[in-house]
C-alpha cells in the first residue's frame, strides 16, 4: 500500500494557505493523516522546515529554541514548524520572530490544540490566524463517491486503501497511543477506550453524559472532561442546539460527530452500509455535517451551524444561520411528512431555504416550497458557493 503522503499527494485541497498568510501567520489544526504536512510542504516548498517529529530537530529546539532564529536567514519568507503542540515553549521564541520581522510568515502544524491552549502564550496573541484541516471533501475528489465515503470516511490514506477496515482500526490505535498516552490526557487509557467506544455508538446524537457515564462505567464529570479531550484533539465536534423558537420550546443539548465518518463506523463496528438502510441514512447526515463544517471553516465564514430540536419531538437536522434549514433523510421518495420539522420551525423563523437532502435521483421543489434534491446536487451547491447566494 502507497505510504499516507504519497496518497495525500493525489488530492488538489480547497483550503488555500497561501492565500491566508499574505494576512498573517498561520496555525493549521486538524487530526491526524488529515494531509497537514503534504499540504504545507507542496504550498511553501520554499520555506524553512521545522518537524519536531524528527528526533534531532526536537532535541536542538527543546534544549535551545534560540537555535530557530539563530538558523534563519533574514531573507526567508516562510516557516514551518510541524506538530507544534510536541514543544509548546517554543512560542516565545516564534512569537519574537513575528514581531522583529512583519514581512515573515510562520506556519504551525499541530493535531491537538490542548497543550497550546494551556500555554502563556495563547496561541500567539492573535499574531497568528487559526486554520482547520479536515478530512477530505466533496470538492477534492473527482466523483462523489457517496457509498464509499459512508462505509470509509475521507482521510486520504485510507479512503483508496484495500484494506480501509484495518487502516481505520489502526488509525483508532494510533491516536490512542499517540495523542492520548503520549500527551498524559487521561491516568487509565484502557477507561478512556471504552469512554471512545460508546461515544461512537452514540456519534450523531445529543450528549447525555449521564447516560455515557452509566455505559462506560465512571462518572459524568469524567466523561465531560472526556468529550473535552475530544475536542482538543480534534476528533470530534459539537453542534450546538438552536435556541431561537418560543412557540415550542428548544432543546438546549449539543449534538456530538467524530471527524471522519470512517472512524466513528470503526467505533460503532457497523460492518458495510448499503444504501437505502437506517444506518446510511444517519451516516449520510454525518457527512452533511461534515461538509457543512469544513465549507465553514474552509471559507472563514461565521456563519453559525446549529440543529433544532423542540421538546414535542420536531426536528431538523442543520441550519445555517437563521435562514437555511436542512433536513436528511434516505429516502428514496420523501413526503412532507418526512420534513415537518422544516414546516414547524418555518411557522416561527423566517427561512429562506428548505431543504431536503434524499435518495431521489431528480432535484424538485415540493408544493410547500421544500427543494428536494440528492445528496450530490446539495454538495455541488455547497462548494460552488451557490448554497448561500
Amino acid at each position: 500500500m502507497k505510504s499516507g503522503n504519497i496518497i495525500a499527494d493525489m488530492y488538489k485541497r480547497v483550503l488555500n494557505l497561501r492565500e491566508t498568510v499574505k494576512h498573517k501567520s498561520i496555525f493549521l489544526f486538524g487530526p491526524r493523516q488529515t494531509g497537514k504536512s503534504t499540504l504545507v510542504r507542496q504550498t511553501f516548498p520554499d520555506a524553512a522546515f521545522y518537524d519536531l517529529l524528527e528526533a534531532d530537530t526536537f532535541r536542538e529546539l527543546s534544549a535551545r529554541p534560540e537555535y530557530l532564529r539563530q538558523t534563519l536567514s533574514p531573507q526567508q519568507p516562510f516557516v514551518v514548524v510541524d506538530e507544534i503542540q510536541k514543544l509548546p515553549g517554543l512560542l516565545d521564541e516564534i512569537q519574537l520572530l513575528i514581531e522583529r520581522n512583519k514581512k515573515l510568515r510562520v506556519v504551525l502544524t499541530g493535531s491537538s490544540a490542548r497543550k497550546l491552549k494551556r500555554g502563556a502564550t495563547n496561541l500567539l496573541g492573535g499574531r497568528a490566524w487559526v486554520c482547520r484541516l479536515h478530512p477530505l471533501v466533496s470538492a477534492e475528489l473527482d466523483a462523489p463517491r457517496l457509498l464509499d465515503r459512508l462505509n470509509r470516511g475521507s482521510l486520504p490514506a485510507v479512503i483508496d486503501s484495500e484494506h480501509y477496515k484495518e487502516d481505520l482500526k489502526a488509525y483508532v490505535g494510533i491516536y490512542l497511543r499517540e495523542e492520548i498516552r503520549a500527551e498524559g490526557l487521561t491516568r487509565s487509557i484502557e477507561n478512556f477506550s471504552r469512554f471512545l467506544e460508546v461515544a461512537g455508538l452514540t456519534s450523531g446524537e445529543q450528549i447525555n453524559f449521564s447516560a455515557v457515564a452509566d455505559d462506560a462505567g465512571f462518572p459524568p464529570r469524567t466523561v465531560r472532561e472526556h468529550y473535552q479531550i475530544l475536542g482538543d484533539t480534534l476528533v470530534g465536534h459539537q453542534l450546538p442546539a438552536y435556541q431561537k423558537t418560543s412557540k415550542r420550546k428548544p432543546m438546549a443539548t449539543a449534538k456530538f460527530y467524530f471527524f471522519d465518518v470512517g472512524v466513528a463506523n470503526t467505533l460503532k463496528r457497523t460492518s458495510v452500509i448499503e444504501e437505502g438502510s437506517d444506518a446510511y441514512g444517519r451516516a449520510l447526515e454525518h457527512l452533511i455535517f461534515l461538509e457543512l463544517r469544513s465549507f465553514l471553516d474552509y471559507h472563514r465564514l461565521d456563519q453559525e451551524l446549529t440543529y433544532w430540536r423542540s421538546r414535542s419531538q420536531f426536528e431538523v437536522d442543520f441550519l445555517l444561520g437563521d435562514e437555511i434549514g436542512i433536513e436528511v433523510k434516505s429516502k428514496a421518495r420523501v413526503s412532507p411528512r418526512d420534513y415537518k420539522g422544516l414546516g414547524a420551525l418555518g411557522e416561527e423563523v423566517r427561512l429562506k431555504r428548505k431543504i431536503v437532502i434524499c435518495g431521489e435521483k431528480m432535484r424538485r421543489r415540493a408544493d410547500d416550497g421544500a427543494e428536494i434534491m440528492p445528496a450530490t446536487h446539495f454538495l455541488k451547491e455547497l462548494w460552488t458557493g451557490k448554497l448561500l447566494d
